[in-house]
């Protein structure tokens, strides 16, 4: 009788310690953002034994490969970024946190059902008010300072898509619907979170973004063509007296790294400010491999000067390599400070400022700056991302056409 219990004992424990099943398939997400939902969708899928994730904002598709099933819950990491949701498994519903290593005091509640793929609300081709077109946009922080953007929309049915564009970045791939002749868009991209309520009074509009746990701004509007953001290439500019940048920070084998190096010398360097906390310097990132690899051998280099949420060179460089693992990075990346404007910019004095990232500066052939393009219009911006690999291409070439310094 006492081994018929005994065993009976360890069945019990074992079925209690089995992990759960995370359902494959489509999942809507929803992060509380101040008070209102932040919907989102995810596919699970699996990739022989091992879980996937892929958010999807617009057209863009974001492999989460680090998926973990422990007791009655999921750990599901956010990509390259020091963030990850945590939920408990129950059947078709998870209920969690996203969570933010690097500052736990930004942690929002998280909510999923199973089988649900609508953003707001589900796609119809119903007559609603229509928010296609371009605006001029001014966002207002609740410091009273006021940001120049460009408002781009597509809108099929009640569904929307589109982007902000920003001084020192676009707001990426933004989606959402009308609903009760309110716009409604979100975007998650596994570190920020965006959602906006948007209200339209003729060609104007009005309405409020919020950011994650903390972040709110007031955003007014007007329809117009001819939209337009402040010159990227002029908002970050050498100081009176410098023509050349000059540093010297440590690589991830903690190597000091500088520009004139006997690798650069003669050669197309550019400089790219980025961090891996940054989504914007993710979609530069993302084209700048590619293009590194096709171009590298015409005499282009690039550094990646990585300014990261700690001042601590191991936690930076742990991050640092992730990213350079996960995005297969193959120019050299440096730790180069924190991601504070101010202190980045102590830096790099020679700078007017580090007003964003990213920020890329591109040098020619003998050394000196010859341009310096704030922000980044990435893939969600459309037309504006063509125009800007336009523009890039351009620069690059004129200046490897350059004779080299005798």
């Amino acid at each position: 009788m006492r081994v018929l219990i005994v065993a009976f004992a360890v069945l019990v424990l074992g079925s209690c310690s089995k992990p759960v099943e995370l359902k494959t398939g489509t999942w809507r997400g929803v992060i509380d953002c101040q008070g209102h939902d932040l919907p989102f969708i995810f596919e699970v899928a699996k990739n022989g034994g091992q879980l996937n994730v892929h958010i999807k904002n617009g057209t863009e598709d974001l492999l989460l490969d680090e998926v973990s099933l422990f007791g009655d819950s999921v750990r599901i990491v956010m990509h390259i970024f020091d963030a990850e949701i945590r939920a408990k498994v129950n059947g078709d519903q998870l209920t969690g946190t996203f969570v933010k290593n690097y500052a736990p005091e930004a942690n929002q509640p998280f909510r999923a059902s199973f089988g649900e793929d609508f953003r707001f609300a589900k796609n119809t081709a119903e007559k609603t008010i229509d928010f296609s077109g371009k605006y001029q946009v001014e966002f207002i922080t609740q410091k009273g300072k006021a940001i120049p953007s460009v408002g781009i929309f597509e809108q099929q049915g009640n569904h929307v898509t589109g982007s902000f564009l920003r001084p020192t970045g676009d707001l990426r791939f933004l989606e959402g619907n009308v609903v009760n002749n309110q716009l409604l868009l979100s975007a998650f991209d596994g570190n920020h979170a965006y959602t906006f309520i948007i209200n339209q009074q003729g060609d104007s509009l009005k309405g409020d973004f919020y950011s994650g746990k903390l972040g709110y701004e007031s955003l007014k509007a007007f329809k117009t063509d001819s939209a337009k953001m402040p010159d990227p290439e002029s908002l970050t500019y050498l100081k009176e007296g410098y023509d050349k940048i000059d540093f010297s920070f440590p690589d991830l084998a903690k190597k000091l790294i500088t520009p004139n190096d006997e690798k650069y010398k003669g050669k197309v360097l550019i400089l790219q400010i980025l961090g891996s906390w940054c989504p914007n310097c993710l979609d530069e990132t993302k084209f700048l491999v590619p293009w590194y690899n096709e171009n590298s051998k015409r005499g282009v280099e690039i550094i990646g000067l990585c300014y990261e949420r700690k001042d601590d060179f191991a936690y930076a460089s742990e991050r640092v390599r992730k990213m350079q693992e996960k995005l297969n990075i193959p120019y050299d990346l440096v730790i180069a400070g924190v991601n504070d404007n101010e202190k980045a910019s102590q830096t790099l004095p020679m700078l007017s400022k580090v007003l964003g990232f990213p920020t890329t500066i591109i040098i020619g052939k003998d050394g000196k700056v010859k341009n310096i393009h704030t922000g980044f219009e990435g893939p969600g911006t459309g037309i504006y991302f063509e125009q800007y690999k336009e523009r890039f291409n351009q620069v690059i070439n004129e200046l490897l056409a350059e004779k080299s310094p005798s």
